[in-house]
C-alpha cells in the first residue's frame, strides 16, 4: 500500500489577511511558519519518505524545500503543476469580506456548495476542473510509488477537494469533512488495487506549538 501524507503550505501575509489565494496570486510566509514547518519535519523525522512531491507555487515549493531539509533522510522534491491551487481569476488578492459583498453567489458556493460552485464570471477554475487535472497526477505517483511513504505539499482548497475525491466523496459532500489548516497533514492509505483509499487522520497540527485559529483554516 502507498501511504500519502498531504500537507498544506505554511502560513503567509494573505492567509492572515484574509484574502484569496489562488494559483495566479502569491504571498510571502510568515515568519513564524518556518519554525512550524520544522515542527512537522521533527513529528515525522524517523519516517523514511520516498519522494516529496510539492505545488510549483513559491510558498508550497518552499515548504517542501523547508520540510525535507529538516528530515532525517531527506528526499527528493519534483514539482507538479497539477498540485497548484484553485485559479481563482478575479477572487485573486482580494479580501474575503469584499468577494462576499461583490460576488455573493461565488462566494457562498466555493465555500459551502461545490456542486453549485460556477467561476464562469470571474474566471477561474470549477471544483471538478481542479479534481480532473489532480486525480491523474495522484494515480501516477500510487502507481510509482506502490509500498512507499509520500509527502505531497500542495494548497487548502485543492487538497480539500482531491482529498475527498480520493475517499469518494460525490461533489455536494466535498467539504463535509471540515477544512485543512496551514501546515496540517492529512494521510490517506491505498487499499485492495492501489484503486481505493481509505483516510488514516484529518488535518492533524497535534505538532504545532500553537492554537489554530480562524485565518488558518480554509
Amino acid at each position: 500500500m502507498t501511504r500519502l501524507y498531504f500537507v498544506r503550505h505554511g502560513k503567509t501575509e494573505w492567509n492572515l489577511e484574509s484574502r484569496y489565494q489562488g494559483s495566479g496570486g502569491d504571498s510571502p510566509l510568515l515568519a513564524q511558519s518556518y519554525e512550524e514547518m520544522k515542527q512537522l519535519a521533527n513529528h515525522f523525522y524517523d519516517t523514511d519518505f520516498a519522494h516529496i512531491f510539492a505545488s510549483p507555487i513559491k510558498r508550497a515549493r518552499i515548504t517542501a524545500e523547508t520540510i525535507a531539509a529538516h528530515l532525517k533522510k531527506q528526499p527528493q522534491i519534483s514539482l507538479l503543476s497539477r498540485l497548484a491551487e484553485f485559479n481563482l481569476g478575479k477572487m485573486e488578492g482580494m479580501k474575503f469580506v469584499d468577494v462576499e459583498s461583490q460576488y455573493p453567489e461565488e462566494f457562498i458556493n466555493f465555500r459551502n456548495h461545490p456542486d453549485k460552485y460556477d467561476p464562469t464570471k470571474i474566471g477561474g477554475e470549477s471544483y471538478q476542473d481542479v479534481i480532473n487535472r489532480m486525480t491523474p497526477a495522484i494515480m501516477q505517483i500510487v502507481k510509482d510509488y506502490p509500498t512507499e511513504n509520500v509527502m505531497i505539499v500542495s494548497h487548502g482548497a485543492a487538497l480539500n477537494a482531491e482529498m475527498n475525491h480520493l475517499l469518494g466523496a460525490n461533489l455536494p459532500d466535498l467539504k463535509k469533512r471540515g477544512g485543512l489548516a496551514n501546515t496540517s497533514t492529512t494521510i490517506i492509505e491505498t487499499v485492495n488495487d492501489g484503486q481505493s483509499f481509505e483516510l488514516i487522520s484529518w488535518n492533524d497540527t497535534s505538532y504545532l506549538n500553537r492554537q489554530i485559529d480562524k485565518t488558518d483554516i480554509v
